[in-house]
């Protein structure tokens, strides 16, 4: 255990060196290595581009038959239908809807008891991985992400927007998106604390955030008190109000308080994880070791 703790503390001081360097300070440094982690995988990310483009495909002429015969269905046009849906893949990988965030290695650390390492680091552990998951969500927004909008345009008649403001804006709500994502995994993946295997909870959280986050349909499609619920969950803040915000759907008020939606429900959820966080490690159980 000393061992392991040693090393835990010199990464650490690693980072710390780094960090000396670069304007920021100490997280950004976590943020940047977190980017390059990913960015090692070059043919995960070629695969992934082609991955994306092909369910970009099969959904885009889904919503083409599906507006040829309810125009206007949700308040979209088929152009802003079809922007959605390229939207929806671009952010997919950056907001972890699918999962391959963090939140498995921290409970495989959880589980094998060496958590214990990361409590023991001169760092905060819900900054720490806060940090990496930015660096992670950083790269595939530019790996992916940006990617992916241009090859639809390509094929499909987007409503892109062309005022510079705009993309400014949805930049703003695609960074408070991906910190709602944090805290939301970041709950499930604390669960492991109580339970032998966490994946049931993480299972259930993804099926949900799929549905929810407006990725299977936009949530202005579902009726009545659905709709309302589901625009008040915070995984419409993942997808919905960022695709919303890149067409336009939010001007001036609207857009503040799209972008305060988001920022009050990471604000809310990064103070549950702090409080679980608190909880749980006034009882570390490890499990199996």
């Amino acid at each position: 255990m000393c061992r392991a703790v040693t090393r835990g503390v010199r990464a650490v001081v690693s980072v710390r060196r780094a960090a000396r360097g670069r304007p920021g300070g100490f997280y950004p440094a976590v943020a940047v290595r977190g980017f390059r982690r990913y960015s090692t995988y070059r043919v995960a990310t070629a695969a992934g581009i082609f991955t994306n483009t092909v369910f970009g495909l099969i959904i885009s002429y889904s919503y083409v038959a599906l507006w040829d015969q309810r125009p206007h269905l949700g308040g979209y046009t088929e152009s802003q239908a079809l922007t959605y849906v390229w939207a929806g893949q671009a952010l997919l990988v950056v907001m972890a809807l699918m999962g391959g965030g963090f939140e498995e290695e921290l409970m495989e650390r959880i589980r094998s008891g060496d958590i214990a390492v990361d409590l023991y680091r001169p760092a905060d552990l819900q900054g720490w991985w806060l940090a990496a998951d930015l660096g992670r969500a950083g790269f595939h927004l530019l790996g992916r992400g940006i990617v992916l909008i241009p090859v639809g345009a390509l094929l499909f008649e987007l409503a892109l927007p062309t005022d510079p403001l705009t993309w400014a804006a949805f930049l703003v709500s695609v960074v408070l998106g991906t910190v709602v994502s944090f805290g939301v995994r970041y709950l499930v993946a604390l669960s492991a604390f109580w339970l032998l295997d966490g994946t049931g909870v993480s299972q259930g959280a993804l099926l949900a955030g799929v549905f929810f986050s407006g990725m299977t349909l936009p949530l202005t499609v579902f009726p009545g008190w659905l709709g309302t619920m589901a625009r008040a969950l915070p995984w419409a803040a993942m997808l919905q109000v960022p695709a919303d915000v890149l067409l336009g759907e939010h001007q001036g008020g609207g857009l503040l308080l799209a972008l305060a939606f988001q920022a009050g429900w990471a604000v809310a959820l990064l103070a549950a994880g702090r409080a679980l966080q608190a909880v749980a490690t006034r009882r570390v159980v490890v499990q199996g070791g």
